[in-house]
């Protein structure tokens, strides 16, 4: 008998039934670190940023959002693609905030690049 590699029903068996829990924070700024989120933009990003990760299958755990950057606390999905995730949150919110009028004063740009960093269980949960 062998005991290693993927062999028939066996390994997708006892994969399946393994909880997969991967959380990560997950950071950008606005352009130039420039304060170009205001109220108005606040209140629309957060049920936007909500909405765009669940459409990826990642959920909000927390949200953060202050004048020039925004992070968020994420649970995973077993199997994910990061840059097409941020890519919905940054690329889209921008687009959205500017089109439908929420930037009043100045538009809303990001900055390129994202940090995102893994969270254990305990880190999450102090």
């Amino acid at each position: 008998m062998r005991s290693f590699g993927y062999r028939g029903m066996w390994w997708s068996r006892q994969s399946s039934a393994m909880p997969v829990r991967i959380y990560a924070h997950l950071s950008w700024t606005c352009w130039a670190r420039l304060p170009l989120i205001d109220e108005a933009v606040a209140s629309f990003l957060a049920p936007f940023l909500l909405a765009e990760s669940k459409r990826h299958g990642a959920r909000v755990i927390e949200i953060g959002i202050v004048s020039n950057h925004v992070h968020l606390l994420l649970e995973l999905p077993a199997a994910y693609d990061v840059p097409r995730l941020v890519q919905g949150l940054k690329g889209a919110s921008a687009r959205l905030a500017n089109r439908d009028g929420h930037a009043r004063n100045q538009s809303l740009r990001w900055d390129t690049g994202y940090d995102l960093r893994s969270v254990g269980g305990k880190q999450r949960n102090p």
